[in-house]
């Protein structure tokens, strides 16, 4: 193996690698990245045996190809540090990969291709075409309540269904809800459904961030595959059975508070402060068109705010955990957004009023 590389090139690729590459490996190779060359490319390959991604980049000199794989990190921090537009000469000696520039000579360590694990993706001819900005809102406005090393599995990811030509997202930790759905540029030629790994659908987000080339979503029975630009992430999914968020969502009558977003924002950052820091719980009661905030804690520090809103309804008297409504808050665009409470004791629905495609629930605290 022997060729010549731009900075920029490998740089970009090995980004791309670096979430996947374990940290703390059970097998060492997986600290590793397999490097595959031919005529006109560099094929970069990482994987931590739950997800893959393999990312081409071009070459500017071609000697010789060939397989092997090397420490991605240390090749990362390496290749970054170089001086803009460098070319840079990867060659094998031996089991060695000598990398060397106009300014110096550098030698790392190889192990052999042929130990790489292959990972066993499914074949799946149903395919999805979505913007890379669909597919970004879609994740950020909803992965934030995933749940983090639930013992019920099945929570600790995003639920991804695909009917026809709407795709939907759902994360839940069981004590709020986010979905969000988006149009997709064709229909698909089957219902899909699936529930993604936390790491895997926050590589997922980073890869599709400034790209403007339509994704190629693949989702079938046991992995997920995200291709854009060249660059194509892989991840099997998570077995068991999402719950039935249709259920979740609270509907029938309720009382509707519209309130300035980041009024209602700044107000609980500041009551908060004197939350207890166990519970980070909040009170919110209703009067008409007005809400009053407060918090205490056992150190009997207490805070209260007043603000003016639109409300019409019955007087509510219910308390939050503060961050699960910040968090929230903090995806909604719309400068207003609207709070349906269905009772003191039971879930309320956030919605922003200039779309209909999101919609957070939240449980009340028993504080």
């Amino acid at each position: 193996m022997d060729f010549y590389i731009l900075k920029e090139e490998i740089v970009k690729s090995l980004n791309f690698t670096l979430g996947v590459v374990e940290k703390r490996q059970t097998l060492p190779i997986l600290s590793n990245v397999l490097f595959e060359v031919d005529e006109s490319s560099l094929k970069l390959t990482a994987t931590d045996l739950e997800s893959e991604i393999s990312t081409t980049s071009t070459i500017s000199n071609y000697k010789s190809g060939g397989k092997i794989t090397a420490p991605a990190r240390k090749l990362s921090d390496l290749c970054r540090l170089l001086p803009e537009m460098a070319e840079i000469h990867f060659y094998l000696d031996g089991d060695n990969l000598k990398i060397e520039t106009d300014i110096g000579k550098y030698n790392l360590s190889t192990l052999p291709s042929e130990d790489f694990p292959i990972f066993e993706s499914e074949n799946t001819t149903s395919q999805v075409n979505i913007s890379p900005k669909n597919l970004k809102n879609l994740i950020s406005k909803t992965s934030f309540a995933m749940g983090n090393q639930d013992w019920r599995h099945y929570l600790n990811g995003l639920f991804i269904s695909i009917d026809d030509k709407i795709i939907t997202t759902v994360a839940t930790d069981a004590h709020r809800l986010a979905l969000a759905t988006s149009s997709l540029n064709e229909a698909a030629t089957e219902i899909t459904t699936g529930i993604v790994p936390r790491k895997s659908i926050n590589e997922i987000g980073k890869l599709v961030g400034d790209e403007s080339e339509n994704v190629v979503i693949k989702l079938g029975q046991t992995s997920i595959s995200v291709n854009v630009s060249g660059t194509t992430f892989i991840s099997k999914l998570i077995e068991g059975k999402f719950p039935d968020y249709e259920q979740v969502i609270p509907t029938g009558e309720s009382s509707n508070l519209n309130i300035d977003r980041k009024i209602l924002s700044d107000s609980l950052s500041r009551v908060s402060v004197l939350s207890s820091e166990k519970y980070k719980g909040i009170r919110i009661l209703t009067s008409e068109n007005s809400i009053n905030i407060s918090a205490n804690n056992p150190e009997k520090e207490q805070g209260e705010e007043n603000i003016s809103c639109d409300y019409k309804g019955e007087k509510i008297d219910i308390a939050f955990n503060v961050n699960y409504l910040q968090e929230i808050l903090a995806t909604i665009d719309s400068d207003k957004i609207e709070i349906n409470f269905f009772g003191s004791e039971k879930s309320c629905l956030i919605t922003d009023p200039t779309k209909d495609n999101f919609k957070y629930v939240v449980m009340p605290l028993l504080l």
